[in-house]
């Protein structure tokens, strides 16, 4: 039976490898695996994993906490991209390690916005 093309959003296939790399690299994060200067010390919060339809990239989205030193944290990344690769590789079963790409969350700074403006709403 052939597969039908869907429309719209990822399969749930690229969802649950997606899920399962943000656990993997949020519990490398708070461990402190990556050894990398600008990440010495910063605790980075990764809030989602895309996953491209043939599961080959993944763009992660970021934000150290505090929303402090962004450009520092995403160069630092760039460089461990490689060993986070391999790591990946060891700890989940995929037929190929994804490369990765890291992008700053913007929804941190929305969700902010939005609560400035409903507390200033009513008065709070």
């Amino acid at each position: 039976m052939p597969r039908r093309k869907r429309a719209g959003g990822p399969g749930q296939r690229q969802l649950r490898v997606g899920e399962e790399i943000r656990h993997v690299l949020a519990d490398m994060f708070a461990r402190g695996d990556v050894r990398d200067a600008a990440l010495a010390g910063r605790a980075i919060t990764v809030s989602e994993v895309r996953m491209s339809p043939d599961l080959r990239h993944a763009t992660c989205f970021v934000m150290p906490l505090g929303g402090e030193g962004v450009d520092e944290a995403l160069a630092g990344l760039k460089r461990a991209a490689p060993y986070l690769r391999g790591e990946i590789a060891r700890r989940v079963r995929l037929r190929i390690a994804p490369e990765f790409a890291f992008r700053t969350d913007r929804g941190f700074d929305r969700a902010e916005r939005i609560r400035a403006l409903l507390g200033g709403a009513d008065g709070a």
